[in-house]
Parts: structure tokens; C-alpha cells; sequence
């Protein structure tokens, strides 16, 4: 079990973490393909994956020249500030005090975008520009997900099937469905990643401190409980003050 446990995790956070990435550039390059043709869609897209390919062949290596200590406390230094970074939007979003990402409205957004250029010379140009861009960007944070989850235990390689399973559901489900993935609950599976990252982060962290972690690897499932318990907490507090308030102000 012991020995299973970083395993699952680490394919886990990495594909849900790659899920909601990939979503996301998905629904650009819908965009593009519906609005002005597929090719300026895929060849964007194709050249974005070369792009992320070259980095991840270029720096992956030199994770090895990093000593592992330093390895830990660096990414699990990295990860809490990534997992915080999510689990503060997933939270106020939760709240109502910023918006839930709406990938139809994202899609109804680029659409609009796109005709607006379509009488533009280098329409073809700009449409394949914002294919490249959408899947480019997802895709750092992608590589960045797979490098952080795998890289501090030598588990990359589980990482990757993680994000390589992501991309091809969302891929078949695209094919299937051929619309944004609206129905994706995607600000649950934020939260839920936020709390995955951040209690990597601080386990790392601590490993590369020299923390002598009880259970060892079993430890991520404790950490874990106390991040989402924190969170949960966070949230019904800030539910409550916000309930109270609107009371007081009704009175």
C-alpha cells in the first residue's frame, strides 16, 4: 500500500489537474475549428504541442542534475503557491464572488472574436494564433502539473499517463460531443486539485527539510484531510460573516 499510495496520487492529481487544462484550450480550438475551418485550428495546435514537447525534451534532463533535497523543497515550495493559487479561486467562486468559469460563454466569446476577423487578409493567421496560444498556455501549466506531481519522486513517467489520459478523454468526449465540455464540473475539480497540489506541496516541502514524515508516503492522505478540512472551514466561515452581513444590512 505503501508503495501504491504516491502512485495513485500522483497519476490522480495529474490527470484531473491536466483535465481542466485541457478543457479549456479544448474549447479555443472548438472555437476556431467551427468558426473558421479546422486547419488554422490544428496546425495552431499541433505547433503549440511541438513548442511544450521541445521544453519538457530541453529541461526535463537537467531535473536530474538537481540534488533530490533540493529538488523536494523547490517544487513543494512551487506547488503550495500553485494548489493556494487554485484553491483561492475555487473558493471564492464557491462564494459567488467571482463568476464559475462558464466554458459556453468562453466559446460564445472566441466565436465572436473570430467573425469579427473573418473579413480580415490574415483571418486564417490570427485564428491559427489563437489555437497556438490557447493550447500553449494550458499546456505550460500541463507540463508544469506533470513536472512538480512526478518530478520530486522520480514518478514523471506515471505523471505523464496521467495528463496523457486526460487529453485523450477529453479529446474522445470532444469528437462525441463536438461542443464545449460545458457539464464538466470544473470549478469542483479546481478545488479538488488545489487541495492535491497544495498537500504535495507541503509534503515535499517538508521532505526536503528533512521531515521525517509518520507512515511515510501514507502521510499525503492525513495532509490532505487537514487542507480540505481548513478549506471547508474557510468557506463556512466566510459563508456565515457573508450571511450575517447581508442580515444586518436587510435590517
Amino acid at each position: 500500500m505503501n508503495n501504491l499510495t504516491p502512485i495513485l496520487s500522483t497519476v490522480t492529481a495529474s490527470f484531473l489537474g491536466s483535465f481542466v487544462e485541457v478543457v479549456e484550450a479544448f474549447t479555443i480550438v472548438l472555437a476556431v475549428g467551427i468558426t473558421r475551418s479546422w486547419r488554422p485550428a490544428l496546425t495552431g495546435a499541433a505547433l503549440a504541442l511541438a513548442v511544450l514537447a521541445a521544453l519538457v525534451v530541453v529541461f526535463g534532463p537537467l531535473l536530474a542534475l538537481v540534488p533530490i533535497t533540493t529538488l523536494q523543497f523547490v517544487v513543494g515550495v512551487l506547488l503550495i503557491l500553485f494548489g493556494m493559487r487554485w484553491l483561492r479561486k475555487a473558493i471564492l467562486r464557491s462564494l459567488g464572488v467571482i463568476a464559475l468559469h462558464d466554458e459556453d460563454a468562453a466559446f460564445s466569446k472566441e466565436t465572436a472574436a473570430l467573425r469579427q476577423q473573418a473579413g480580415h487578409s490574415r483571418a486564417d493567421y490570427l485564428a491559427g494564433l489563437a489555437s497556438f496560444k490557447a493550447v500553449l498556455l494550458e499546456g505550460v501549466e500541463v507540463v508544469f502539473i506533470v513536472i512538480a506531481v512526478g518530478g520530486a519522486h522520480g514518478l514523471t513517467f506515471y505523471a505523464s499517463l496521467g495528463a496523457l489520459a486526460a487529453f485523450i478523454l477529453v479529446m474522445l468526449i470532444g469528437l462525441l460531443v463536438h461542443r464545449p465540455l460545458a457539464t464538466v464540473p470544473e470549478n469542483t475539480l479546481k478545488f479538488v486539485v488545489g487541495l492535491m497540489l497544495t498537500s504535495f506541496g507541503i509534503f515535499w516541502t517538508g521532505e526536503g527539510l528533512g521531515a521525517d514524515w509518520p507512515g511515510a508516503d501514507l502521510a499525503l492522505i492525513a495532509i490532505f484531510a487537514v487542507v480540505a478540512a481548513a478549506s471547508y472551514a474557510i468557506i463556512r466561515s466566510m459563508r456565515n460573516a457573508s450571511q450575517t452581513s447581508t442580515a444586518k444590512a436587510a435590517k
